[in-house]
């Protein structure tokens, strides 16, 4: 069957992986509330197109973070990817320079951040932590820079890590040793494993020089779990800079109080973001804050979202609400799952399509002019009223 949207790649993901994988890509925390709302509030927002245009010329083109990339998309930092298929970050980072566009490394990944570097020649941005040990952090620090990394995205949201009811049936993260059930599952899904066993053994690139996170994956997943800050406060925001002068991405933001005290303490773009549903379960979903983040942050620093991003509307409703670009998650780990390098360029390759068709049915032929033009969304939600139009000038 012919791959049609996401959602097929999804499909197809879940039959290739054994259920605790698929289980930790698709999941969230607690009852799951949140992550359902990323992707189902877009539907909140109706467009309001314009017709009898010229639009048979469209340039798809965006600018962020000091450079220009053929898509306003960003693969996001998505955990363990190398799990679900062999050397799963290097394989993405070759889609996205294909596409054009930049890669954030997670910092719990399977490639190192070197790695994936000389996999491709594409941006490459390195999602980070502020460690309890700020060495081990600043060696980290040291080699993004080494690495020509060109943005830190600072994940402030995971102070403490949420309960993700899937992963704690399965036993993913929790359990020092593989499970009978989960081996026998592992080994129901030939493809998987055999992709598997022709890679490396697994191990978490960005910290395995270190001794004392351990040689075990799991030992180091559990030392990494650790490391984690639960005192950082916007003050240690001031550490980070003086250590990194590169763009400073603060992942995360969800409130506009918040929006304008990353502005404040320096931040060059914010992240729009509830962790993708897997942290606070109740928050509201991320196209829901934007509008209210991008009043209060007024263009002084660039926007993007993530969260629920599924389909090429979802980007234009994103941009019109006055993002500067949208990270994927899920999409582009589901196409990794599915098919390796060219599920990921499937996902990239059918967000394109969705959003260039999309720009086209709404009159207008660029991200600028969208905007120029004020395209209207027209919000349904109860309580809103069917008239309330959103406008973004340029």
């Amino acid at each position: 069957m012919k791959t049609a949207n996401i959602a097929d790649l999804r499909e197809q993901a879940r039959r290739r992986l054994p259920t605790m994988f698929f289980d930790y890509i698709d999941g969230g925390s607690f009852s799951e509330r949140t992550m359902r709302a990323n992707e189902a509030d877009f539907d909140d927002w109706l467009l309001d197109p314009l017709v009898l245009r010229d639009v048979s010329h469209r340039d798809l083109s965006a600018s962020f973070l000091g450079g220009e990339h053929a898509l306003p998309i960003v693969l996001g930092p998505v955990g363990f990817a190398g799990l679900f298929a062999g050397n799963g970050e290097a394989q993405a980072a070759q889609a996205a320079a294909a596409a054009g566009i930049p890669m954030c490394l997670s910092t719990f990944s399977i490639c190192s951040m070197e790695e994936v570097a000389r996999a491709a020649d594409m941006p490459l941005y390195l999602q980070l932590y502020i460690l309890r040990d700020r060495i081990l952090c600043e060696e980290m620090i040291e080699r993004a820079r080494n690495a020509n990394v060109k943005a830190l995205v600072l994940t402030v949201d995971s102070a403490v890590s949420s309960i993700r009811e899937r992963d704690t049936r399965n036993g993913f993260r929790t359990a020092s040793r593989l499970r009978p059930g989960a081996a026998l599952d592992m080994a129901l899904h030939p493809r998987w494993a055999a992709d598997m066993l022709l890679s490396r053994r697994p191990r978490l690139g960005n910290i395995s020089p270190r001794c004392s996170a351990g040689r075990n994956f799991m030992d180091q997943v559990s030392f990494l779990s650790n490391q984690l800050d639960p005192t950082l406060r916007w003050e240690d925001i001031r550490w980070l800079k003086e250590r990194w002068n590169g763009p400073l991405v603060i992942k995360g933001i969800l409130t506009p109080d918040d929006a304008r005290r990353a502005v404040d303490h320096g931040a060059t773009a914010i992240v729009v973001s509830n962790h993708g549903g897997r942290q606070l379960d109740g928050a509201m979903s991320t196209i829901s804050a934007l509008p209210s983040v991008a009043a209060a942050v007024d263009g002084e620093v660039e926007i993007f979202l993530d969260g629920g991003v599924r389909r090429g509307t979802h980007i234009v409703k994103a941009l019109a609400l006055g993002a500067d670009g949208v990270f994927l998650g899920r999409a582009w780990v589901y196409g990794l799952a599915a098919h390796g390098r060219s599920g990921v360029a499937d996902a990239i390759s059918l967000l394109r399509a969705e959003f260039d068709l999309t720009l086209a049915l709404m009159g207008v032929t660029s991200i600028a002019e969208l905007r120029k033009t004020g395209t209207r969304l027209r919000r349904t939600q109860p309580g809103i009223g069917n008239a309330a139009v959103l406008r973004r000038a340029s």
